[in-house]
């Protein structure tokens, strides 16, 4: 595993809330996530809320790949076990490689807080296009675990023994 950087890099985040409900007034897990990735240094480049729609959700994450400004895609919603949650079907086959220890451990982290319920968890990510791409469950609780526990971290160049940042694209 490498050394990692001795410095922070902030990265280029987008986020994409995915719900058929929330507007931009009643977002408060993509504004959560905004914040945090803010307060952790990163730039918000770009957001947006869509409808749980496969395609929709394949075609806004697609443009954020294939974007030079864009290195991180951080998507919450469509990811529970309910048939119109499409979010893990959009994303499986954008991904050149999918990283399947982000869904494992935040089932095993979230399992502290929900129990067994979280089996019906589809938390996945993966890497497309030097573009990495987290989704997560849409409730704000779900969407604090996985930024504290997991992601601010990996998306941290400081982090031992290895990070993701080294595997982004450089805008």
């Amino acid at each position: 595993m490498g050394k990692g950087s001795t410095d922070f890099i902030p990265l280029n985040v987008a986020v994409l809330t995915v719900s058929d409900r929330h507007t931009a007034e009643t977002d408060s897990s993509g504004d959560y996530l905004r914040e945090a990735l803010a307060e952790a240094g990163h730039h918000a480049v770009e957001s947006g809320i869509v409808a749980d729609n496969r395609y929709q959700i394949r075609a806004d994450v697609s443009r954020w790949i294939a974007s030079h400004d864009v290195q991180v895609v951080l998507i919450n919603g469509g990811t529970g076990f309910n048939e119109k949650n499409t979010t893990p079907e959009a994303l499986l086959p954008l991904f050149d490689r999918e990283i399947e220890g982000f869904g494992e451990l935040f089932r095993m982290i979230s399992y502290e807080d929900i129990g067994t319920s979280t089996l019906q968890s589809r938390a996945v990510a993966g890497l497309a296009n030097n573009t990495l791409i987290f989704a997560i469950p849409g409730s704000t609780g779900a969407c604090q675990l996985a930024w504290e526990r997991i992601i601010q971290d990996q998306l941290d160049a400081r982090t031992r023994p290895c990070h993701f940042v080294s595997h982004v694209k450089k805008p």
